[in-house]
Parts: C-alpha cells; structure tokens; sequence
C-alpha cells in the first residue's frame, strides 16, 4: 500500500525549517496540496521573516509540487489563524490535513522561569495549536473528513531540566488529542500525537555532533504521514527518531480497592507495592472507563451487584 495525498489540502504550521519543513516537503512529494505556514521567528518566538515558508513553497514547486506560502500567521495569534485557514480555503476548497508543527523554546531552571516565558511558550505550543485545530475543525465535520496530527515532546511525557513550560504545554496537546479524537469519530476525524526528536534549531546544541547526524528530520516524517493517511488510526501517541518509531501509552495499574476502614494514608502506603503493581496495567480509553472500574471494584468488595 502507497500512501498518498492526492486532492488533499494540508497545512504544516512552523514548516520553515527543521521537522516543519520536512512534513511539508513529504505531504508535498506525495500529493497533498501544502500551506506552508511559518512567520519566521527566532528560536524564542521573537522577530519575524517571509524568508522561511517561500523558500520551502519554491522547493515544492521546483519537484513538481503545489503550495502555498503563509510567512504571516502566528499561531497564537487567532485571527491570522482564521485568515490562513480562510485563504487556503477559498484557493483549494478544504483543508483536509492539519500538522501543528509550531513551536518555540524559552528554557530556563523553574525557580528563574519568568511568567511571560511560562505564558508565552503555552500560547504558541497550546493554545496555538488549539486555535489551529478549531479553525480547521468545522469544515472537516462537514465534509466528514479530517486528519490531525499534533506535536508532543518526551520533554512533557517524561520529564526535563529546565522546561517547566514546555514540558507543561507539550503533555496538554495529548489532553488536546484524547478529546478531539472522541469528538471526531462520527465525522470520520482522526487526531494523532507525534512526539518527535531530532536535529533541529531546537536541538541543536543539546547533542554531540555525531547524534545529531543520525537524527534527521527526515526520519519523522513517515511517522506524521502515516498518522495523517487515510487509514490512520486515532488517538495514538507515536514516538519518532533516528529512523526509530514506537507508541506511547498512558497506562493505569489494576490497583485494589479498600475498605472504609483503611481509607487513611497509612493504609495507602501499606498497600503501595500492590497499588502500584504494573503486571496488569492497561491504557483506558475513556475517562469514564477509570469510573466504572473503580465503581465496579468498589461493588464487587461490597457484594453490590449493579
């Protein structure tokens, strides 16, 4: 099977250079029509060039492809969000495909993150891809047809020095995803989470040179274009790099239930090795599948048949 994107419309946001870029291209060489969006700031999100997204649209063209430059929108700005997605709508009739690719780093230690940088990376990463998603939203419902791929880091799945605010942002695209892909399913919408690491202006002096000739860009690409086809799955987190791919879960121990009586905090640290115990964690699928289970142990202690 090829996968491919004929008589889609895409739009990559932050697709000047690094991982942006390289969806662009991919989406492009296969079909798709593509906005490239990226206004062209510094690594801090300060500044601001049309250089960037023409240099990529003009690479497009010379393969044969077809795109669109926007060197305007911030993405945490919602009106030029709107513009965009009203401009590539009125040139090519849909978008079909969104990848929320923008990004900015403003790291610094907790105890010396000032708020502006907390607020500010939150804007551009969360509620930039938000504004992003809604905008798109309402034409994929009418069409019945959407493919979202949001953009994750393990910096929030796990944890790292000095990056309260993007770690913070980065775990709220999966909180994003989880419920978009529910609402989605009846319109045949599908949201994905990339959680991407590579060799970027983002990460270029966090490694040595010889990682970073092995962590292409390039190399997450067949990730976001599989998660963006139109057998893609949903509501899956896949980790990309190097030429490596894998799925991430969030995963919930079996756990036990307690009596009335033990509900104390000894009690808890007295049963924690039980509590905690992985052999039987399992990814839920809803918020309210924890309930029920919860409920359903908590009846079946108490011999309540519901």
């Amino acid at each position: 099977m090829t996968i491919r994107f004929d008589g889609r419309v895409a739009i990559v946001t932050g697709a000047g250079n690094g991982l942006g870029r390289a969806h662009a291209l991919g989406l492009a060489s296969r079909g798709a029509k593509v906005v490239v969006n990226d206004f062209g700031g510094a690594r801090d999100g300060t500044g601001g060039s049309l250089t960037p997204a023409e240099t990529v649209v003009e690479e497009i063209r010379k393969a044969g492809g077809v795109a669109m430059a926007d060197g305007v929108a911030d993405v945490s700005n919602f009106e030029q969000v709107r513009a965009m997605v009203d401009r590539a709508t009125t040139e090519w009739g849909s978008v079909d495909l969104l990848c929320a690719n923008a990004g900015i780093l403003r790291d610094k230690s907790f105890a010396k993150m000032e708020l502006a940088d907390f607020a500010k990376v939150l804007d551009v990463h969360l509620t930039g891809t938000f504004y992003c998603c809604k905008e798109v939203w309402d034409g994929m419902r009418a069409r019945n047809y959407g493919r979202i791929v949001v953009t994750t880091s393990a910096s929030g799945l796990f944890g790292n020095f000095g990056q309260a605010n993007y770690g913070a942002a980065k775990t709220g695209m999966v909180g994003l995803m989880n419920v978009l892909a529910e609402e989605g399913r009846k319109n045949n919408i599908r949201v994905n989470t990339i959680s991407p690491t590579a060799a970027t202006r983002m990460t270029e002096e966090l490694l040595p040179p010889q990682a970073l000739a092995l962590m292409k860009p390039e190399a997450i690409t067949p990730a976001v274009l599989y998660l963006l086809g139109e057998d893609a799955p949903t509501r899956t987190i896949m980790g990309a790099g190097a030429g490596s791919f894998a799925v991430i879960k969030i995963m919930e121990t079996e756990g036990i239930n307690l009596p009335q009586s033990d509900w104390t905090p000894d009690a808890v640290a007295a049963h924690f090795a039980e509590i905690s115990d992985m052999s039987k964690a399992k990814a839920l699928e809803g918020a309210f599948q924890q309930t029920q289970k919860y409920v359903g142990q908590a009846a079946a202690k108490a011999g309540i048949k519901l």
